[in-house]
């Protein structure tokens, strides 16, 4: 492994211990229409812990503020499928995201195809975890789509690093299967860490 990926390592760890000490508590799943503003912000400001989530701004469905927030996080709607009427059936279904600007801008590149230029490392949070993913190809979206359907993954909890230089993550296991970090989308300008946090196995059992 390379010095670059040693440190990330080390980042890695660091982080998890953090995130072992930290608060996880939200208010409970609020009642009424998933599409509404109160279940919305509940569903996406839920996806980082507290009091990260609860002071971040949140975006709806349609992209209108929801929530003004103070700590230059943001939160909204991971899943790239589009939202069945009514909203989604679940935060699990909903795939919130958090994260800050750059990895706001990281997300902005990606989704719309480009290679994701950053100045920087960032973090997201994916607490609700998501409905699957080819782990070596972005933007499929069925596991009957995937090339390898043992590359598939729904993943519960976890968070992600964004790396400015995904070429850092060259040589880190892509293993899905042993709750240690992982990279997704190896090799690829996408490439970017995933950190298994507790129930990530909630959805797919490891192999």
């Amino acid at each position: 492994m390379t010095k670059k990926g040693i440190s990330t390592m080390k980042k890695l760890y660091w982080l998890l211990a953090l995130f072992a000490a930290t608060s996880l508590v939200h208010a409970g799943e609020p009642e009424g229409p998933h599409d509404g503003a109160e279940w919305q912000i509940w569903a996406y400001s839920s996806a980082a812990p507290a009091p990260l989530g609860t002071r971040a701004t949140v975006l709806g469905l349609d992209g209108s503020v929801l929530r003004e927030g103070s700590n230059g996080w943001t939160c909204m709607v991971g899943n790239p499928r589009p939202a069945p009427e009514g909203g989604w059936p679940s935060a699990h279904d909903a795939m919130p995201v958090c994260t800050d600007d750059v990895g706001m801008k990281w997300m902005s590149d990606f989704m719309s195809g480009q290679d994701p230029e950053i100045d920087r490392d960032t973090f997201m949070w994916m607490l609700h975890g998501d409905v699957g993913e080819d782990n070596t190809t972005a933007g499929v979206l069925d596991k009957a789509d995937a090339k390898d359907p043992s590359q598939w993954i729904e993943s519960g909890p976890h968070l992600m690093l964004l790396p400015a230089d995904p070429a850092s993550l060259d040589g880190m296991s892509d293993d899905f299967n042993t709750g240690a970090p992982y990279v997704m989308f190896p090799g690829t300008p996408g490439a970017h860490v995933m950190i298994p946090t507790d129930g990530y196995y909630e959805y797919q059992d490891p192999q």
